[in-house]
């Protein structure tokens, strides 16, 4: 395995799965949504420049008047002719701060892409006990998303191949 395979995050199938037609791999990527599923998987806009789009998307409370809103987005383009699933996961954060009784909110906003690890925010309180104790106010687990969609890629017979710029 190359290096950058390891650093985009890049997956081989295991040598005893068939390969699919790219149709029965969008299917079994579709069929992935359900009632009880965190994440959708749905057809791609032709602004996303993709094939299907696998999206996460999670508000949290992030301690005292904080609102943290946190989207995962994996753009995938089905390469036929190699078998392999291009993958750009791209990770949006709106974190808002309400400002004590006023109306409004300042506002910081993020994008990163590449691969996306859970998020876990911790704060510093007092317990019942008076002593101090590190508390944690977010975990959000976007692998939830990540796992199934790429296992269904592999289960198909297809790679799944990290990409950072350019699907």
């Amino acid at each position: 395995m190359a290096l950058l395979d390891i650093l985009t995050g890049t997956k081989h199938p295991s040598g005893d799965a068939v390969p699919r037609t790219p149709e029965e791999l969008r299917s079994a990527l579709l069929a992935l949504n359900g009632p009880q599923t965190p994440f959708r998987v749905r057809n791609a806009t032709p602004a996303e420049g993709a094939d299907l789009v696998a999206e996460w998307s999670r508000t949290l409370p992030a301690g005292t008047g904080r609102l943290k809103e946190r989207t995962v987005k994996i753009r995938m383009r089905l390469v036929p002719e190699t078998r392999e699933v291009r993958a750009l996961e791209e990770l949006w954060e709106v974190t808002s701060v309400a400002l004590g009784n006023t109306p409004g909110a300042t506002v910081n906003r993020t994008y990163n892409r590449g691969r996306v690890a859970d998020g876990r925010e911790w704060t510093w309180d007092r317990g019942p006990d008076g002593r101090m104790r590190k508390t944690e106010v977010i975990r959000d687990r976007p692998a939830e998303m990540k796992r199934p969609v790429q296992g269904a890629v592999l289960d198909a017979g297809w790679t799944w191949r990290g990409v950072l710029f350019r699907l």
